[in-house]
Formats: C-alpha cells, sequence, structure tokens
C-alpha cells in the first residue's frame, strides 16, 4: 500500500480537496492507497475545509465536511511515501524539513500531470468561486495522473 499526503498553506482549501478527490477515486477503482492531507502553517487545525471548496465538491459529488485540517508533522516524511506539495512554496519550505533519506518522496502536484509539470495548483481563498472549480479540474486530472504513477510503479 502507498500512502500519500497531500500538501498546502492551511489545509483548508486545495489538500483537503485533493485529498476528498483521492478518496472517491482510489474507492472507485480499489486502489491499494492510503490518502491524507496537510497545511504547512497549523493556524487552521482542527478546522473543517473551507465552506467554498466544500460547495464546490459537493456538486460534483465529493465530500469533504469530515475532513479536518492538520499542520505537516516531522513525523508525516516517515510515515508516507509520497508527499506532494500543491505549489512550489510549499515544496521548498517541505525540502528545509524533510530529512535527506525522504528527499525522494517530495512531489510537486502538478508534475504529475504532462502539460502541468514545474506549475503551481493556484489557491483559491482570495478569489470566487471559480477558482476552486478550477482547483477541482486540477485535482481531477493530477490524481488520475498520480494514480496511473502509483499503478506504474513510478512514484
Amino acid at each position: 500500500m502507498k500512502r500519500v499526503l497531500f500538501i498546502c498553506t492551511g489545509n483548508i482549501c486545495r489538500s483537503p480537496t485533493a485529498e476528498g478527490v483521492a478518496r472517491a477515486m482510489i474507492a472507485a477503482s480499489g486502489a491499494d492507497v492510503e490518502v491524507d492531507s496537510a497545511g504547512i502553517q497549523g493556524m487552521h487545525a482542527g478546522e473543517a475545509p473551507d465552506p467554498r471548496s466544500q460547495r464546490a465538491a459537493k456538486r460534483r459529488g465529493y465530500e469533504l465536511g469530515k475532513l479536518r485540517a492538520r499542520k505537516l508533522a516531522a513525523a508525516d516524511f516517515e510515515v508516507f511515501d509520497l508527499l506532494v506539495a500543491m505549489d512550489r512554496g510549499h515544496l521548498a519550505h517541505m525540502k528545509r524539513l524533510c530529512p535527506p533519506e525522504h528527499a525522494g518522496k517530495l512531489h510537486l502536484f502538478r508534475d504529475f500531470i504532462a502539460d502541468g509539470v514545474g506549475l503551481d495548483v493556484p489557491d483559491p481563498y482570495y478569489g470566487g468561486d471559480a477558482g476552486f472549480e478550477h482547483v477541482l479540474d486540477l485535482c481531477e486530472d493530477g490524481v488520475v495522473a498520480m494514480l496511473a504513477a502509483i499503478k506504474a510503479g513510478k512514484v
């Protein structure tokens, strides 16, 4: 079984959306993958995902309401097989914290998508509903590609 952790800033928009999408896709496919999400900051620890993320996800059949934000922990680098940053800033932060023996576990989410290599999943927090829909589009594409890479043994 592979264990995947999605990471964003506060763990209330992008990373829980990726987690919710992944949970649904894993359940539908029967893949042997476990997922979680966290934030590089702990300011929203214990909170549910942003209501706008929840509404957008619910419109597509994904349930995020039971998820709760948490801060990235030092133990996560050992526990998870893949630590997937939603943007380059998160990846840089993770690289500073990551023990050298686990550096190969760090990935940028959009690197799994052929035309997204090196690109961020934009933060929808300060924008309107369209931003949350765009994040969902990217999460759906990225999770499909990530699961294919896992199945093919590429990660």
